[in-house]
C-alpha cells in the first residue's frame, strides 16, 4: 500500500466514523416531533426509543461475523449507506410498531457500522505503525455535535422534519460516496471457528468497556438531574454539565493519539482513570458550579482515550477473531449505555443519585486496577 493510499484509507476511516455520529444525533432533535406524531405518553415513547438499542445490540454479532468472513471494508459501506438512507423513515413513521420498525432497522445499521469501523480502524492503525484509535473516536463525537447542530438549526428555521432528514440523509450519502472507494478492503485473516464465546482478555476487555459505556450514558441521563437536585443550577442551565463532558471528551480524543505514542496503552488507562476518578471526587465533594464544572470536564478528559485504548487491544489480542472480539467489546459497551442508566435510577431511588455517582467513581477503579492486565495483551 502507498503512502497515498494509506492516508486515503484514513480519511475514509474518518469519515465513516462522522457518519456514525452524526446519524444517530440527527434523530435526538426529532424525538419531540415523532411523539407529537405519534400522539403517545412517555412510557410509550421510551418503548419505541428502546428499539433502537435493541436493534443495534441485535447487529453487532453479524457485523463481527461478515466482517471475519468478508473483512470491514463490506460491511461499513452497507450499513454507511443503510445508516444513511433509513433517516427519513424516522420522520414518516406514523404509527408506534412502524416506528419501532424504522428504529430497529436504523439501530442495526448504526451497530453493524460501529463493528465494523472499528474493525476497519484498527486494521488501518496497524498498517501506519502509530496510534490513531483516538483521533477516529473523535470524529464519531464531532459528527454528534454537527448532526444535532444542523438538524436543529433545520427544524429551527421552520423546515419539516422530513425535508431535515433528507438533507442531512443526502449529507451522510455523500460523505459515505467519498469514504466506500477509499477504505481498506482487507483479506479475513480468521481462519478457526467464527462462533467463539468472549474468553480470557476479549472477556475482560468487554466489563471494561461495559463500564466506559456505563459512565458515558450516566453523564447524557443523569448529569442535569445530579445538579439540579443538588441545588447548583436550575433545570434552564442544568445542561452545562454535559456540554463541558462532552468538549473535554471530545478534544481529549483530538490530542488522544499523540499522547498514546509518546506514553503508551497502559499509562493511558492508569492517568486516564485517574484523572477521571478525581473529576467524580471533586463533582461530589466540592458544592460549588465551578467545581462541578471542573469534575464533568477531568471526567470527560480522563474518560476521553479509555475506549479507544480497549478497541486497540481489542484488535491486539490473539484469543479469538479480531472481528468478533471488536463485536463483544461493542455490545457489552453498549448493553452498558443501554441497562447501566436504568440501573443508576434504581439505586438512586433506593439511596441517592450522588450514591449512585460514587459507584460509578468505583467502577473506574476497576478499570484503574486492570490496566497492567489490558496492557499485558500482545502488541
Amino acid at each position: 500500500m502507498t503512502i497515498t493510499d494509506h492516508r486515503a484509507a484514513q480519511l475514509a476511516t474518518r469519515l465513516a466514523f462522522f457518519v456514525a455520529g452524526f446519524g444517530i444525533a440527527c434523530w435526538a432533535p426529532l424525538v419531540p416531533f415523532a411523539k407529537q406524531r405519534l400522539g403517545v405518553g412517555d412510557a410509550t415513547l421510551g418503548l419505541l426509543l428502546l428499539s433502537l438499542g435493541v436493534g443495534s445490540v441485535a447487529a453487532m454479532l453479524a457485523a463481527g461475523l461478515m466482517s471475519a468472513r468478508y473483512g470491514s471494508k463490506p460491511v461499513v459501506v452497507v450499513s454507511g449507506f443503510a445508516l444513511s438512507l433509513l433517516l427519513p423513515s424516522l420522520a414518516i413513521a406514523s404509527t408506534p410498531v412502524t416506528l419501532a420498525g424504522a428504529l430497529f432497522a436504523f439501530g442495526a445499521a448504526l451497530g453493524s457500522l460501529d463493528v465494523a469501523v472499528n474493525i476497519q480502524a484498527i486494521e488501518v492503525e496497524r498498517l501506519s505503525d502509530r496510534p490513531l484509535m483516538s483521533g477516529f473516536h473523535a470524529q464519531f463525537s464531532i459528527g454528534g455535535f454537527a448532526g444535532s447542530g444542523v438538524m436543529t438549526a433545520l427544524l429551527a428555521f421552520d423546515m419539516t422534519p422530513l425535508l431535515g432528514t433528507i438533507i442531512c440523509s443526502a449529507l451522510a450519502v455523500v460523505a459515505m460516496i467519498i469514504a466506500a472507494p477509499r477504505l481498506l478492503a482487507s483479506k479475513p485473516a480468521e481462519s478457526g471457528p467464527l462462533l467463539v464465546l468472549p474468553h480470557g482478555a476479549v472477556l475482560l476487555l468487554a466489563a471494561l468497556a461495559a463500564i466506559m459505556f456505563l459512565v458515558e450514558g450516566a453523564m447524557l441521563d443523569w448529569s442535569a438531574l445530579l445538579l439540579t437536585g443538588s441545588g447548583r443550577l436550575p433545570a434552564a442551565q442544568a445542561g452545562l454539565g454535559y456540554i463541558m463532558f462532552s468538549i473535554a471528551m471530545t478534544a481529549g480524543r483530538l490530542v488522544g493519539d499523540r499522547v498514546v505514542a509518546r506514553i503508551g496503552d497502559r499509562a493511558t488507562l492508569l492517568w486516564g482513570s485517574v484523572i477521571a476518578i478525581t473529576g467524580f471526587l471533586v463533582l461530589l465533594m466540592v458544592p460549588s458550579v465551578v467545581a462541578a464544572m471542573a469534575g464533568f470536564a477531568l471526567i470527560g478528559a480522563g474518560a476521553s482515550n479509555l475506549v479507544p485504548v480497549l478497541f486497540r487491544r481489542a484488535g491486539a489480542q490473539s484469543t479469538m477473531p479480531v472481528g468478533l472480539a471488536v463485536a463483544a467489546v461493542t455490545t457489552a459497551g453498549y448493553s452498558g449505555v443501554l441497562l447501566g442508566p436504568a440501573g443508576i435510577g434504581f439505586v438512586a431511588a433506593a439511596t441517592s443519585l450522588a450514591t449512585a455517582f460514587w459507584i460509578l467513581a468505583g467502577l473506574l477503579i476497576i478499570v484503574l486496577v486492570s490496566a497492567p492486565l489490558v496492557a499485558r495483551a500482545p502488541q
